[in-house]
């Protein structure tokens, strides 16, 4: 019976050690918030920073938005250890008035897996022909 216990509880360690990814992305800020802005401003833009923390070259195999407002745009150059890849997302606040939440989802691989980094960015949005809302934030 000890063997038994022995046995399983071994087993579990190492499918719980296979199953666990490598994380080999660092992104510098999960979530972007442009706070207020104003529905002229018509697109506000940030710059996320993703850093290859592993041993091998990286590249980056896809990037989506959540939705048709939200445009990403990135470099297609492989991207090496401890070297940093960036992805701007542009939102479009024109005809969209009060608060967003957007993601944006990324996927680097090396050849063999990829890795997955979920971005988001968020804000409120004032309509036109109101005055309160500062500027947005851009980075």
């Amino acid at each position: 019976m000890k063997k038994l216990i022995s046995f399983v509880f071994a087993l579990t360690v190492v499918m719980v050690a296979v199953g666990q990814e490598k994380k080999v992305v660092e992104v510098d800020n999960q979530t972007f918030d442009f706070g207020t802005v104003n529905e002229e401003v018509g697109k506000i833009s940030h710059v996320f920073n993703f850093k290859n923390i592993g041993v091998t070259p990286l590249s980056l195999k896809s990037v989506k938005a959540s939705c048709g407002c939200t445009t990403p745009e990135w470099s297609k150059e492989p991207v090496a250890p401890n070297d940093t890849a960036t992805v701007r997302v542009t939102y479009t606040t024109t005809g969209r008035p009060n608060a967003f939440y957007k993601s944006v989802t990324v996927v680097f691989t090396d050849g063999t897996a990829d890795y997955t980094e979920v971005v988001f960015i968020k804000g409120s949005v004032t309509p036109k022909g109101t005055t309160e809302a500062p500027q947005a934030k851009e980075n």
